[in-house]
């Protein structure tokens, strides 16, 4: 069979990406490309622009914006790293400088100690942790904007609240293998 010739992939979000495949040889976090383009579509970080999250950093040396550190943030753990010492690599990434976009794209993301101080320092105050909470719900309400909900349906799973001695309303339950209260698992609609 011959080879089969096809055009690179190009992304919305930055058209001078193109994907083939040639292995781990240039990244192997690419599949960050398409949480990023879902995140353009989407406009989340947006939402992370026009929020209140407080710098408290000053002077001319803040070279990322505090998106650009929270995508960093967000898409280092999508990809399975756990803390911030994977970041002196990843800075260097060109998944992860494209996913990060700003500085990072024709630079370096944010080294470990960037990304370590905005996590610690900048994310971790009273009025930012307060807005991050928001966060959440800002991303939800911008999904629904995009794709409206017709139903939500709520799926409660059995649980077991272990008791001793005699209490009213308990039973045995042979599935937990103890005397306890359960709830019995239901599926909630609401249209």
């Amino acid at each position: 069979m011959g080879d089969f010739k096809q055009d690179a992939l190009r992304l919305d979000f930055d058209a001078k990406i193109r994907l083939e495949f040639h292995g781990s040889n240039i990244t192997s976090d690419a599949g960050l490309l398409a949480y990023r383009e879902l995140e353009d579509a989407l406009e989340l970080t947006t939402a992370v622009e026009n929020s209140e999250l407080k710098d408290s950093r000053t002077g001319k040396n803040t070279r990322h914006t505090l998106t650009a550190l929270l995508r960093q943030s967000v898409y280092s753990r999508l990809a399975g790293y756990e803390d911030t010492n994977d970041a002196e690599r990843l800075c260097v990434d060109p998944a992860m400088r494209r996913v990060v976009g700003g500085r990072a794209t024709d630079k370096t993301a944010a080294s470990t100690s960037q990304v370590a101080r905005f996590e610690t320092d900048i994310l971790s105050t009273s009025e930012n942790i307060g807005t991050l909470m928001d966060l959440a719900g800002r991303w939800i309400d911008q999904v629904r904007r995009c794709q409206p909900m017709k139903e939500i349906i709520l799926d409660l799973d059995s649980s077991v609240s272990p008791t001793h001695g005699h209490q009213e309303g308990t039973s045995y339950n042979g599935h937990f293998e103890c005397t306890c209260y359960t709830s019995r698992g239901h599926i909630l609609r609401f249209l």
